[in-house]
């Protein structure tokens, strides 16, 4: 098996963000879906301190819950003291997966106010962390969301030593089609970082299978505590088939046999442990806009293609939103009229997805953006193309 390298976890897009608050008081906390690389982050800082004087505890371990079960925090210290952490020196604690300790936000504020401890923390559940860190442990964290690979990262790992052109211009057929091969591998199986590293496509599908099992079982069935974990199971599926569409909450609350606010509980939660992601509608108060229904798009392509056998133009539309989620806020917009823009991000950018775009498309793509006072707008190709406004989604 091909082990990971410290000079290609450094650059993650995530690293660059939390050295910024490397000397800061607060505490670190990575966050996201499991399997996305969070332990391998983790592990990469406690390497980086100098310090001699660090712990680390993976919390999936029984044994290491066991030192937060005191009530006496106090007790605590002693424990991390007989573990090798001296207090009258700067002290840093690195724990791993913290959603398994339920008194943890209290236990890390007790340690940060009396002691000045400098936490990072990881934990696969923003629905955890958002509900017992948000009072907590205000003003005292800062939370970093981890994502499956973008595709600059997926090359990384792959050692390739491609660079991407960072101007169509200068992508020439024979450039889309060197690049294209390793992009339809991402597609395929996109971003999951121990799928990089398998070295064919049937490891790579049992690892999509595992990660699936693993997030049903660890995350729906042990932390989701939900009467009927079919149903949740059987909203997955349907909404892997909708991917990239309006979500029709009636019509899946029929079909499921559920209630509205049932349903509306179970897609938040699955929002809330980073499966999916709802892309609200860009709006600027205008009547003629569908303001209400997001769309839904998958944490990870390869999932999607895996389960849902969905279209290559569908597929590609779901990677090219997980490459721009990870740069902000990310928006669609649709008039009345079902004319659309598949995405604007930060509320400046203007994107619309094709597998082979024309020149109509871009014509369409201007008007609407300047009816909504978007300066900057881009057609991103799934195929090579000559227009001049253009994008590859392995450019994003």
């Amino acid at each position: 098996m091909v082990e990971l390298k410290t000079d290609q976890i450094k650059f993650r897009n995530v690293i660059t963000k939390i050295v910024k608050y490397l000397q800061s008081p607060e505490a670190i906390v990575i966050t996201g879906m499991r399997r996305t690389g969070k332990t391998t982050i983790l592990n990469y800082f406690y390497q980086q301190i100098e310090s001699e004087n660090k712990l680390y505890l993976d919390l999936e371990n029984p044994i290491n819950r066991m030192y937060f079960e005191e009530s006496n925090y106090e007790k605590i210290k002693i424990s991390f003291e007989v573990l090798g952490l001296d207090f009258s020196q700067k002290s840093f604690v690195f724990l791993d997966e913290i959603q398994f300790v339920a008194n943890l936000p209290s236990v890390v504020k007790y340690f940060i106010d009396h002691y000045r401890i400098k936490f990072f923390l990881t934990g696969s559940a923003s629905f955890y962390l958002k509900n017992l860190f948000t009072e907590s442990l205000s003003g005292r964290k800062v939370i970093f969301e981890l994502f499956p690979l973008t595709f600059r990262e997926f090359l990384i790992f792959k050692d390739s030593s491609l660079k991407i052109p960072d101007d169509s211009k200068k992508v020439t057929r024979s450039i889309f089609d060197t690049i294209v091969s390793l992009y339809k591998e991402y597609l395929t199986f996109c971003g999951f970082l121990g799928l990089v590293l398998k070295s064919n496509a049937d490891e790579k599908k049992r690892a999509l299978e595992e990660i699936f099992t693993s997030f049903f079982q660890m995350e729906v069935v042990h932390l989701g505590d939900f009467r009927k974990n079919d149903v949740i199971r059987d909203l997955i599926l349907l909404l892997m088939q909708r991917v990239g569409t309006m979500l029709a909450v009636q019509k899946l609350s029929n079909e499921l046999g559920v209630s509205r606010t049932t349903l509306n509980e179970h897609l938040s939660f699955l929002e809330s442990t980073y499966f999916i992601k709802r892309v609200r509608p860009f709006s600027k108060g205008r009547d003629y806009e569908i303001r209400k229904a997001p769309k839904v798009y998958l944490c990870d392509s390869g999932l999607a293609n895996h389960f849902a056998k969905l279209s290559p133009g569908t597929i590609f539309e779901n990677s090219v939103f997980q490459n721009l989620i990870t740069n902000g806020e990310v928006n669609y917009y649709q008039k009345k009229s079902c004319v659309e823009i598949d995405f604007i991000l930060n509320k400046k950018v203007a994107y619309e997805v094709k597998m082979t775009p024309d020149e109509s498309d871009v014509r369409r793509l201007k008007h609407l953006s300047q009816e909504l006072g978007i300066e900057e707008f881009k057609i991103i190709s799934g195929n090579y193309t000559s227009l001049e406004n253009a994008l590859y989604g392995f450019m994003i």
